[in-house]
């Protein structure tokens, strides 16, 4: 059984920070994590040092027990001792991307229920997180914001890309109406892409499908997967999402009551719940090409909301119903 966040908070190990000395190709890194970090997190922490990806890396001497420990260890679970050199096997992406795939698939989104929500958002362990991340992220603004306009933040694997189909040419696996919904909606919003991949990924996915560069919208900031945190559920255990209080944070224009997140999992935005909408997941780009018309209604909940003071009352879960009320005759 996953321990309770409670549980975790009354743990001193869990929230010491740890100095952490990893050996790699020949070089020695200096890495700062905490009890509560997860290895999944270690690892991202790595990543930032030494651009050898998560999924890359093979920590050779990070065990639980006599068995490599899975990325969902707590570092306060593991016998890591005092002065403790991690050995890392790993290898750089090459500088022209063939794997588009830096994160698991990830089909089965799971239901978290309002107590485990309201625990995992309120909780000071994943708190003392976000403010660790903001500390260590550095936020790169493509465009600079527009004051007072509201901030659209976008998935993209199964939210506006089918990234495990595959085609001749990228194009076809981008989401129909993709361009004109950002088109429709850049005079009220900036427009914010965040990913659990790679940023090298992101940036050429995002130029290939036209998106970067585009002559009728533009994109204020791209994120990645160093940007996100891990958080413990007392049901579903240990597992990744987006705080975006590490956009708010980085860019203060922005706040919980202009903000909305359109994402295909419910989970990444559990730290704000209140500012997340879940999106149909866009698979079989082949087959659903034709007929999906998802952002399509999307687009016209975002301008109906649009001159809204406060969104931060709005549930995001019923979208189609608020549409509805709002176009009756």
């Amino acid at each position: 059984m996953a321990s309770s966040s409670n549980e975790i908070m009354s743990n001193p190990a869990s929230v010491e920070e740890m100095t952490l000395a990893v050996k790699w190709a020949g070089k020695e890194y200096t890495v700062r994590v905490c009890g509560d970090d997860s290895v999944g997190e270690l690892k991202r922490r790595i990543c930032e040092l030494t651009n050898v990806l998560p999924k890359r890396q093979k920590l050779l001497n990070v065990k639980a027990g006599v068995k490599p420990a899975q990325d969902s260890s707590l570092l306060s679970q593991l016998a890591l001792k005092p002065g403790i050199k991690i050995l890392m096997m790993g290898t750089v992406e090459d500088e022209i991307f063939v794997d588009p795939v830096s994160a698991p698939e990830i089909l089965d989104d799971f239901e978290l229920g309002e107590e485990d929500t309201v625990d995992i958002k309120d909780a000071e362990v994943n708190k003392a997180k976000l403010r660790r991340r903001v500390d260590q992220y550095k936020l790169t603004l493509l465009n600079p914001s527009r004051p007072g306009k509201k901030c659209l933040v976008l998935d993209i694997d199964y939210t506006i890309y089918d990234h495990r189909s595959t085609a001749e040419n990228t194009k076809e696996l981008l989401r129909p109406h993709v361009h004109e919904m950002l088109k429709a909606v850049y005079p009220a919003y900036d427009i914010i892409i965040w990913s659990a991949t790679s940023l090298k990924w992101v940036e050429i996915r995002m130029k290939e499908l036209g998106v970067l560069n585009n002559e009728n919208y533009k994109i204020t900031a791209l994120l990645d997967h160093l940007a996100m945190i891990t958080v413990q559920s007392a049901s579903r255990g240990v597992f990744d999402c987006k705080p975006l209080g590490i956009i708010w944070a980085k860019c203060p224009e922005y706040h919980s009551g202009n903000t909305i997140m359109f994402d295909d999992l419910k989970r990444n935005f559990v730290m704000n719940p209140q500012n997340g909408l879940v999106i149909k997941p866009y698979r079989k780009a082949h087959m659903n090409r034709a007929t999906d018309r998802e952002l399509v209604g999307l687009t016209e909940y975002l301008l109906s909301i649009a001159e809204l003071e406060d969104l931060s009352h709005l549930d995001h879960r019923r979208w189609y119903e608020y549409i509805e009320h709002q176009w009756k005759p």
